[in-house]
């Protein structure tokens, strides 16, 4: 099964050739991507079976590109990036998921942490992304269709969360499910101005960290089928 997965996670032709793909994990390293785990998981992940087959070819450039329902699968660099970040401190057991869209930092998760829980609220994309993850063999991802401004407290605390859209504010429900240490990486603010924030749960409140200028989709409240 090892092997059969392997074969799928490395399969591609053309521009989706594990040649194309060795120069954007170049292009992440010299934009300052250092964690190795995390770009050896980014070289190994089709990122084509995350986007439409008319955009395959461009599947390994650097960018944000349409999925469809007014959203968008993340850059590579800011998925690396946002990954490196929830490791920063070590493994991760338990990392929540705000934002499922095409499953693509879904699955690059789910190879870097023992367990994901990915609340989406789109559920047609959420539904392709189960199919696409369940094609590549990866199964320790739990879903959830939902409003991803409550989180999951259900099965809270997290050691990490990741949010994949850009709120006004920090949600507050996300503060209170981070387990003591746990890491929250979010893009916070409206419009042209975003940036990209580091929030810790420390013995004594939060500490934040500002990591710079982002773009995002919003966030949005609310389950939509």
């Amino acid at each position: 099964m090892a092997r059969e997965q392997d074969d799928i996670l490395h399969r591609g032709i053309g521009m989706t050739s594990q040649r194309t793909r060795e120069r954007l994990i170049q292009r992440l390293y010299e934009e300052g991507v250092s964690n190795a785990k995390v770009l050896e998981v980014i070289r190994r992940t089709p990122r084509h079976l995350f986007v439409d087959e008319a955009l395959a070819h461009r599947a390994y450039e650097d960018t944000a590109l349409p999925i469809g329902h007014n959203q968008t699968i993340s850059q590579p660099y800011m998925v690396a990036r946002m990954s490196e970040l929830l490791l920063e401190a070590g493994p991760l057991d338990k990392v929540l998921e705000i934002g499922t869209g095409s499953g693509y930092q879904t699955a690059v998760l789910s190879q870097l942490v023992e367990r994901v829980f990915s609340v989406e609220r789109i559920k047609v994309l959420q539904d392709r992304a189960k199919e696409r993850l369940t094609e590549l063999n990866l199964r320790n991802v739990v879903f959830r269709w939902g409003d991803g401004w409550e989180g999951w407290p259900a099965l809270a605390p997290y050691n990490g969360i990741i949010v994949t859209a850009v709120a006004t504010d920090v949600p507050q429900a996300l503060l209170d499910q981070l387990a003591p240490g746990g890491r929250l990486v979010i893009p916070v603010g409206s419009g042209e101005v975003q940036q990209l924030m580091l929030i810790i749960r420390e013995e004594q409140g939060f500490s934040r960290r500002v990591l710079g200028a982002v773009r995002f989709v919003p966030l949005l409240n609310g389950p939509l089928a």
